[in-house]
């Protein structure tokens, strides 16, 4: 009996595709993936030279601001060092504990971790911009009333953070006002009181 016959090595003419072919098919593979790929890719950003000083223009507390800056200046050195407004805290300055917390269009941001570059352009709003005159703000009040501090150091962006919630979510349960409160640490524990402001702060600016 005789044996049947399978397909032969690759190469051999019982084979359905020659060595030269299979590698040709795999050159063709990689430059069609190559090529979508390259298709796919974002434009690349402007880059700016390190070292060398660009003129922004930043709104901060309804004020406009022309300044020379580094582009690696965060918004944090910018807002202490060369406006002034030492509210917002230097902590950890690298997004952790949320001491530097500041609004840009209406949303909680870490100064820290925000080119002044960046804030160009926006609204930016410090603690300083919630008070009307010599008066507290609603939640600058609230933080007072419910003793939501200790050493204070974190008060600022913690009140920052509270009044960013609000403008979102104006009635937050307590389950929002914790998971809002979240990226902003109390070294001194006051948690509890902090969680009692915001809900009082918010009620109070809804009328409620």
């Amino acid at each position: 009996m005789k044996r049947k016959e399978g397909p032969g090595k690759v190469g051999e003419p019982g084979h359905g595709m020659t060595r030269r072919g299979f590698i040709k098919s795999l050159g063709a593979g990689s430059a069609v993936a190559c090529g979508a790929l390259a298709s796919s890719q974002p434009a690349e950003a402007e880059v700016l030279e390190g070292g060398e000083m660009h003129r922004i223009n930043l709104k901060v507390n309804g004020h406009s601001h022309s300044l020379l800056v580094e582009p690696r200046w965060s918004l944090l050195f910018v807002l202490r060092e060369k406006l002034g407004l030492t509210g917002s805290k230097a902590g950890c300055e690298r997004g952790e504990c949320g001491a530097c917390s500041v609004l840009i269009d209406g949303i909680a941001r870490y100064a820290c971790l925000t080119l002044a570059v960046e804030a160009q352009g926006h609204e930016v709003t410090t603690v300083e911009g919630l008070m009307q005159g010599e008066e507290l703000g609603p939640v600058q009040q609230a933080f007072l009333e419910h003793d939501a501090f200790q050493c204070g150091y974190c008060t600022p962006g913690q009140i920052m953070a509270a009044e960013g919630l609000i403008r979102s979510t104006p009635k937050p349960s307590i389950d929002e006002i914790q998971k809002g409160m979240s990226g902003n640490l109390c070294r001194c524990g006051a948690y509890v009181h902090i969680f009692r402001a915001v809900e009082s702060a918010a009620k109070a600016r809804s009328g409620k």
